[in-house]
C-alpha cells in the first residue's frame, strides 16, 4: 500500500491517521520545494530525462515503504479508514483535492509548445505560474468553476511581466507572452522597435542568435529595456516582417498589450490576440522546473 499509495496510504493502512495527515503535508511541501528549485536536465543533450524521472519515481515508492514499515507494529488497523476500500478512496480523494487546491490557488504548471517566447522560454520548457500574483478570476480554477466576475484579491501586473492568459477570442486556449502595454498606453511598432506613448524603447543589438528551431542566418539577439527598467532579450528574425510596423493602438482601461519575445514569430496583441482583459490573466510565470527536450535551463530558471 505504501509503494503504490505513498506514506499517506501506508499510514492509513496500518491505522495511524495522524501520521498519514502529517506525511501528506510533508510530501506536499517537499514536492513544491523540489519543483520550485527545479530539476536538472541530467547533462544529456536532447534527452527528455524521462528515464531518470522513472528511476526517481521508483526510488520514492521504495522510500515510502521504508518510512512506513518501521511503524507497522505500533498501531492496530482497527479504524474505519484502515480498510482496503477506505484507504484507496482516501488516497484518491486526497491526491486530487490537494492537486486541485494547489493548481487553483497557488501554483500551476504549464508547458511551452511553441517558440514565440524565445529566447526567454524554449519549446519543451515546463514552468510554474503563480496563481495568487494578480488575484483570482473565474479562469483561475479549472473549467472556470469559480463563480465570480472580474478579480478578487486583485493586484496589478507590472510592465515586463511574463504571464499566462486566456486567449480572448477562445478562452479555452492558454497563451504565454510578455506585458508591454498598460491601460491607457499608446503602443506602436515602427521598423521593429516598440514605441510606448510616442517614445521608442531602448533596443541594443547583442549579436547573432542561433537556435535549432529555425535556420535563418540573419537572426539577431537584442536587449530591450522597457520604461520601468525591466530589461530582457528579444529575437529579430528578419527586417520588414508583418508585425514590424503597426498603427498606433491605445490600450483600453482594464486591458493589457502583449508581445512575444520572438518578435517575428509570435501571434500576439499585434494580431488576433488583441487587447487582453485583466480578467483573462491566469498568473505570472515564475520559475522553470523542467525541459522535456533536455535543453539546459539553469541560466533561465527564474523567468524575467
Amino acid at each position: 500500500m505504501s509503494f503504490f499509495g505513498g506514506p499517506f496510504g501506508g499510514f492509513l493502512w496500518i491505522g495511524s491517521g495522524k501520521l498519514a495527515v502529517a506525511s501528506l503535508i510533508a510530501i506536499v511541501l517537499i514536492g513544491l520545494l523540489a519543483c520550485y528549485v527545479g530539476f536538472p536536465a541530467f547533462g544529456v543533450p536532447g534527452s527528455s530525462g524521462l528515464g531518470a524521472a522513472n528511476v526517481t519515481s521508483l526510488a520514492v515508492s521504495v522510500l515510502s515503504v521504508a518510512v512506513v514499515v518501521p511503524f507497522a507494529g505500533r498501531f492496530r488497523p482497527v479504524k474505519w479508514y484502515a480498510r482496503g476500500l477506505s484507504v484507496l478512496g482516501l488516497v484518491f480523494l486526497a491526491s486530487y483535492l490537494v492537486a486541485f487546491v494547489i493548481r487553483s490557488f497557488l501554483f500551476q504548471p504549464f508547458s511551452i509548445p511553441s517558440t514565440s517566447m524565445l529566447p526567454t522560454l524554449e519549446r519543451g520548457d515546463y514552468l510554474f505560474v503563480s496563481k495568487f500574483a494578480y488575484g483570482y478570476s473565474r479562469y483561475s480554477v479549472p473549467f472556470s468553476l469559480l463563480p465570480i466576475t472580474g478579480r478578487v484579491l486583485a493586484a496589478q501586473p507590472e510592465r515586463g511581466d511574463v504571464v499566462v492568459f486566456r486567449f480572448p477570442p477562445d478562452p479555452d486556449i492558454d497563451y504565454v507572452q510578455r506585458i508591454v502595454g498598460m491601460p491607457g498606453d499608446r503602443i506602436q511598432m515602427i521598423n521593429g522597435i516598440l514605441h510606448i506613448n510616442g517614445v521608442a524603447v531602448s533596443l541594443q543589438d547583442v549579436g547573432p542568435f542561433a537556435s535549432d528551431e529555425f535556420s535563418e542566418k540573419t537572426a539577431r539577439l537584442q536587449r530591450e529595456t522597457l520604461p520601468n527598467g525591466v530589461s530582457h532579450f528579444v529575437v529579430d528574425l528578419m527586417d520588414g516582417s508583418t508585425g514590424d510596423n503597426t498603427p498606433a493602438l491605445v490600450v483600453p482601461q482594464g486591458c493589457y498589450f502583449m508581445l512575444g519575445d520572438n518578435r517575428d514569430n509570435s501571434a500576439d496583441s499585434r494580431f488576433d490576440v488583441g487587447f487582453v482583459p485583466f480578467e483573462n490573466l491566469v498568473g505570472k510565470a515564475e520559475r522553470l522546473f523542467w525541459n522535456s527536450r533536455g535543453i539546459d535551463y539553469t541560466y533561465r530558471q527564474i523567468v524575467r
